[in-house]
């Protein structure tokens, strides 16, 4: 079974940087259409607006996806640019410190909001367009959504009481919407990495030597991940090749989550 995503058109938020647009340019460069989607305007312009000029099969939009209306028009924007969607990403992501006891803190509804309630209005919207263009007679693949999670789902790190929340929410939403989905061809499933060299990551560890020592020395495989490594996790299961894997988390992590203490940072 081939692991191609050419021909095919995937929408991916929290495209703007960092990871998201990691995936984007990497599903363009196999040959897929790619609407890259975020509220961060400048950062899209400027990151591909020339690739959305000289190239078919690039697209970007700009607009606040926790509002239902711009989740319509990206869907409407998608459709007319390449007439149909067969990939939906769900990157857009925040990190937010959290105060635990502070009972006016409200990054746990903020978070649940950015990270979690768009991914799932999002899926549901694509959900209906791959239903509806894949006819009376879907076959076995009519569409793939595939959600970026975090390992911090799984690890109990106070500070990111927030993200880990959302987080844990996301990769339960995926296994419902798996089962949601399953009667219609549509698979569901996640990617929750660790840490990843991305722009954001090295800012943080920008003269910190010390967490760069930690997260590797936490590390069975000793190193701190490349983008392109969650970007090809995500093109196995956006690609045929998966199609009979829905409601999974692939952990991209190199070990962490077999060992990580709680006191590492999972971001």
């Amino acid at each position: 079974m081939s692991f191609s995503v050419a021909g095919k058109t995937a929408i991916v938020s929290g495209a703007a940087n960092g990871v998201g647009l990691a995936i984007g340019r990497h599903l363009v460069e196999q040959g897929a259409n790619v609407v890259f989607a975020d509220m961060d305007e400048k950062s899209l312009t400027h990151e591909m607006g020339d690739a959305a000029a000289k190239e078919d099969n690039v697209r970007i939009f700009a607009g606040d996806l926790r509002e239902k209306l711009t989740i319509a028009n990206l869907l409407s924007a998608t459709v007319d640019a390449f007439e149909r969607v067969d990939i939906l990403v769900n990157a857009s992501r925040q990190v937010m410190t959290t105060d635990p006891l502070n009972p006016d803190d409200n990054t746990v509804e903020e978070l649940l909001q950015q990270n979690t309630m768009t991914a799932m209005r999002l899926s549901q919207a694509v959900a209906r367009r791959m239903i509806k263009q894949a006819g009376p007679e879907p076959d076995a693949h009519v569409g793939s959504i595939v959600n970026i999670s975090s390992i911090a789902a799984r690890r109990t790190h106070p500070e990111l009481l927030a993200y880990s929340v959302s987080c844990a929410a996301l990769d339960q939403l995926t296994r419902s919407l798996a089962v949601a989905f399953a009667p219609h061809a549509i698979r569901v499933n996640a990617v929750a990495f660790g840490s990843v060299m991305s722009a954001s990551l090295q800012g943080s560890l920008k003269d910190h030597d010390d967490m760069r020592d930690a997260i590797v020395h936490n590390t069975p495989l000793s190193r701190i991940a490349s983008p392109g490594e969650v970007s090809d996790a995500v093109q196995y299961l956006a690609s045929d090749a998966a199609g009979f894997v829905t409601g999974q988390t692939i952990t991209v992590d190199g070990g962490r989550t077999l060992i990580d203490p709680a006191d590492v940072p999972v971001h």
